[in-house]
């Protein structure tokens, strides 16, 4: 059956949000709010992918960029959609994109315990940073 890959709207939010919540290695949070994703499209028009087969989410991946540097988040394919270039033609949509920006190079953020993501990102001309640790702050959302 063909999927249909489509760029992702908030009208997609609610259905997006509930597959990542299925899905093994994606890490949600209060960042994956409603008003924070919105923020995030808004800022990253046309970046951002889902597909649908028979109008059931399939797979769905957050692109964006500072300016300099892209970043993906949560790519996810559903199970039942794996090993069948699915992801990887998802993934190239974005990196197309950021190029289109002038963006020319592109990060993850990978749980070191998720090691059939991992997988995949090697396997498809990924590398490891060993040389970069990523530090984290979270901030009082009071004023």
């Amino acid at each position: 059956m063909p999927h249909d890959i489509t760029e992702m709207t908030m009208a997609d939010y609610d259905a997006v949000f509930a597959f990542w919540r299925q899905q093994e290695g994606i890490g949600l949070n209060d960042a994956d709010g409603r008003e924070h994703i919105a923020a995030f499209l808004r800022r990253n028009p046309g970046m951002s992918f889902i597909a649908r087969e028979r109008g059931r989410i399939i797979a769905a991946v957050l692109c964006g960029h500072d300016g300099r540097r892209g970043t993906l988040h949560h790519l996810a394919v559903a199970p039942s959609h794996r090993n069948r270039g699915l992801g990887r033609t998802i993934v190239q949509r974005c990196l197309d994109r950021l190029r289109d920006e002038g963006i020319l190079k592109c990060g993850i953020f990978v749980f070191s315990n998720n090691k059939e993501g991992e997988r995949f990102w090697l396997t498809t001309g990924w590398f490891e940073r060993s040389d970069l640790k990523l530090l984290q702050q979270e901030i009082d959302p009071r004023p």
